[in-house]
């Protein structure tokens, strides 16, 4: 190190915060054009012809050398221009020397995918042995409806193919990227449970050798980077041919110490610190990541340049200090010299990379996280750019498939914006009078924000309204629950009390961040939908650069500041009592709603004041939650559950989130299984009672009162599968009567037409449609209900010809009138002004 640059850690401030900033020369751009040759380069010639890639590097290469030739050789007259023309023409050259190397690593990585006998077998769906080379950690897929059961759940695991060998043909030797499918083999729960997360291909380390026998198929849409995808029946478990490396029984080792250390903590602190400090998010419940999508919030749960930099910052100090001469981290409190400390920084550069694993992901956030501390660490803004540029350049050249990555144009806007935006937005915040933490706080998610939101748009078609507060929310928590997860991490394998002792203190700082998360993503104007589209994005950046310079302005007028402020808070909030003037929903005095919740069923009954009495849940947990949050719901004395069909269950847990159930009822037949654990591990968890309801039953909540119509008590012969063991309820809400009917179809509508209720059938207001409007339908029932209003709950597109053109046409023959989600949305049901009966449907 230099002597000016050992005055960092010598020359003391006058005052903490006031020293003065060190005076350098313009900001150095040369080495950004070759990172952005390198990466476009690369983007382009990973999916190019050998051919392309070759005369890409053949023609790079001869122009650079003509460049460099030229230069040489230009006349001594004109000192100036001649001196620039050579700078211009060494830079070019160097630029295209890079787009050169870009295009030999991409053609490389690129062929992996297209040579060699992985790809035909994939074409051809064939069967063949395989030993792979595991390269990430197996992950589960996420649960997710499909019809009216859940797909199952399977675990995903990354690897390069090394030997294939096949019935008939010699053994080939080959290296090419795959993912592993291990399908659930005779597992019959799909919901990510204990025993999944027990899995035997869950624990297996990269590095590892297998040999498995497997399907090969083409990649999956989103797949280019694998030659194939292998299909592996799990229930066998893996056949290790070597262990992983030294390295890696470390690292897992240190990761299980710390799943371990966190094992009897809260669900969310559980689930959280893994996440923050190891990017293990195995245990992140779907709804949790959901919030942490509607809030930006993502980038606290992968492993990223942030955790990283939290670590530099206890060596070095804090960022904000960068421009100034003193410093705060233990390094100089402790008297460790500059060199020493590059030393001990570039240690736990390693440490980190080997506990988070040596992927492209993992090296991406240490170079990016070392870029942004270290470099601010020096004091020297002008080697901010340089450095980040070199860290992009070799980066891409190590893995060309990051020039295609999301996550790392992310990782590289917001090191950028942090390291180039927010110093000069902070100064700005504190020459209005801003305090310099908060001021340094507010232009580092600011800037953050800025630079990504248009990249975040075109991925979830989303703009958070809410992601700034959130993440300034959190900042204060961030660094304590990561340092002290580290801490549990280096503790728990040689003393596993004292680890979750640690753990449990990084809890509380983890809880907040998951209630931050949940509290940002349940507002209900945590954002607004956007083109998921380039053309989006750019949209975004342009409103975004126009609300810029408007707030530039406004800054010098704090009244219309806080006008704006409150405008914004309104619009994020959205109290019910503004919301129901400007939108009308939920429309006063309504008595049922249907929610549109995709296809399934989700249906509410008004039974005064926040109160209401759900019928079925749908397929989302979160669909049914904003439904129920919308009419401002949050007593439920009774869920009933019309059968065990995922379509109408596996959105319980956001019926039971936040509100005070009473109870859940259900139908007698326990069918399918998986669904029936599922509820009663819902059920279980939120402490709600589990009851079977049959037909004769009568029940009150409030005004409103309903009558058990099927299944019959003891079973019936018509109750052939779950659908006929449909729970149908009548429902009588001041003058209205309501005929719900789940998915009953036609034996068990025949059958309910000659039960000794049948007469309470006739002439009702509202028929809620069997089946989401189907074509399996009773006439006789249809007939004899004869309603005035039938509402039918279905999925727009969806693939099952939901609702049939015969139901409909057979509805609107007997006089009613038929609206459905899939085009209407939701529906509210609504007595007439006039009474007698009337009824008024609106619609959101």
């Amino acid at each position: 190190m230099s002597t000016r640059t050992a005055v960092v850690h010598d020359v003391p401030a006058e005052r903490p915060g006031t020293s003065r900033p060190r005076q350098e020369g313009p900001t150095d751009l040369r080495l950004v054009p070759p990172a952005l040759a390198v990466w476009a380069t690369a983007a382009v010639m990973l999916h190019a012809s050998p051919g392309w890639a070759v005369a890409v590097v053949i023609a790079s290469v001869l122009v650079a050398a003509v460049l460099l030739t030229a230069r040489g050789r230009l006349p001594p007259v004109r000192r100036g221009s001649t001196a620039r023309a050579r700078v211009t023409a060494h830079a070019v050259a160097a630029t295209l020397l890079c787009a050169a190397a870009a295009a030999a690593s991409a053609g490389l990585h690129g062929a992996d995918v297209r040579r060699g006998p992985v790809p035909e077998l994939a074409r051809e769906y064939a069967r063949a042995v395989a030993e792979v080379e595991v390269t990430a950690d197996p992950r589960l897929t996420r649960p997710r409806v499909s019809g009216n059961h859940m797909a199952p759940v399977s675990v995903l695991i990354e690897a390069d193919v090394r030997r294939v060998e096949r019935a008939g043909a010699a053994t080939r030797t080959t290296r090419a990227p795959v993912l592993l499918m291990i399908a659930p083999g005779d597992r019959k729960d799909p919901a990510p449970s204990a025993d999944h997360q027990d899995s035997p291909w869950l624990a297996l380390l990269p590095s590892t050798r297998l040999r498995v026998e497997a399907r090969f198929a083409p990649a999956m849409d989103g797949g280019d980077r694998f030659a194939a995808v292998l299909r592996v029946d799990g229930r066998d478990g893996p056949r290790a041919v070597a262990g992983p490396s030294a390295p890696q029984r470390l690292a897992g080792r240190l990761r299980g110490g710390l799943r371990e250390a966190t094992e009897d903590l809260s669900e969310d602190a559980r689930a959280l610190l893994p996440g923050l400090v190891v990017g293990d998010i195995s245990r992140v419940t779907p709804e949790l990541d959901h919030a942490f999508h509607e809030t930006d919030l993502t980038h606290t749960l992968a492993v990223s340049g942030s955790n990283f930099t939290i670590l530099l910052a206890l060596l070095l100090g804090p960022p904000g200090l960068a421009q100034r001469a003193e410093r705060r981290g233990l390094a100089p409190r402790v008297g460790i010299s500059l060199r020493t400390t590059a030393v001990l920084g570039a240690a736990l550069s390693l440490a980190f990379v080997v506990v988070c694993r040596p992927d492209p992901s993992v090296l991406r956030a240490a170079a990016c996280g070392s870029v942004a501390l270290l470099a601010l660490a020096t004091g020297r803004r002008r080697s901010l750019i340089p450095a980040l540029a070199t860290a992009v350049l070799l980066l891409v050249l190590y893995d060309p498939w990051l020039a295609r990555s999301y996550g790392f144009l992310l990782s590289v806007l917001a090191t950028g914006a942090l390291l180039t935006v927010a110093p000069r937005w902070s100064e700005g915040l504190r020459r209005r009078g801003v305090p310099p933490r908060l001021a340094e706080a507010l232009a580092a998610a600011g800037a953050a924000q800025a630079l990504c939101a248009p990249v975040v748009a075109v991925l979830s078609a989303r703009v958070s309204l809410v992601a700034i507060p959130c993440n300034l929310l959190v900042e204060a928590a961030l660094a304590p629950a990561t340092v002290l997860g580290f801490l549990a991490l280096a503790t728990a394998p040689v003393a596993m009390p004292l680890a979750k002792a640690v753990a449990w203190c990084a809890s509380w700082p983890a809880e907040w961040i998951a209630q931050v998360a949940r509290t940002g993503a349940a507002l209900p104007g945590s954002g607004v939908d956007w083109p998921g589209s380039w053309a989006g994005a750019a949209a975004l950046g342009a409103v975004t650069l126009v609300v810029l310079l408007v707030g530039r302005r406004l800054l010098r007028h704090p009244w219309w500041c806080a006008a704006c402020a409150l405008l914004l808070a309104l619009l994020v909030v959205q109290p019910r009592p503004l919301t129901r003037a400007v939108t009308g929903w939920p429309p006063p005095g309504w008595r049922m709603v249907m929610c549109d919740v995709g296809q399934g069923d989700a249906l509410v009954l008004a039974a005064g004041g926040n109160t209401g009495v759900v019928v079925d849940a749908g397929p989302d947990p979160l669909l049914v939650d904003d439904c129920l949050r919308s009419l401002g719901v949050t007593r439920v004395p009774l869920v009933v559950l019309t059968h065990f069909h995922a379509d109408h269950v596996a959105g319980l847990t956001g019926v039971l989130r936040g509100r005070e159930v009473g109870g859940i009822g259900t139908t007698a037949l326990e069918e399918p299984a998986d669904q029936v654990a599922a509820v009663r591990r819902a059920a279980a968890a939120a402490g709600v009672p589990l009851t079977r309801v049959a037909a004769g039953e009568r029940r009150r909540a409030g005004d409103l009162t309903w009558e058990v119509l099927w299944p019959p008590p003891g079973g019936h012969p018509a109750v052939e599968g779950p659908n006929d063991a449909s729970v149908a309820l009548l429902v009588r809400t001041g003058s209205l009567r309501l005929l719900l009917l789940g998915d009953l179809e036609p034996p068990a509508q025949r059958a309910l037409t000659r039960s000794p209720a049948a007469r309470d059938l006739a002439g009702v207001d509202v028929l809620k449609v069997a089946h989401h409007g189907s074509a399996y339908q009773d006439p006789g029932l249809v007939r004899l209900a004869a309603p005035r209003l039938a509402l039918i709950s279905a999925g727009e597109d969806n693939t099952y010809g939901h609702p049939a053109p015969s139901t409909l046409a057979a509805l609107r023959a007997g006089g009613a009138e038929v609206l459905r989600t899939d085009r209407d949305g939701a529906l509210a049901v609504v007595p007439g002004a006039g009474g007698d009966g009337e009824l008024e449907v609106a619609r959101h």
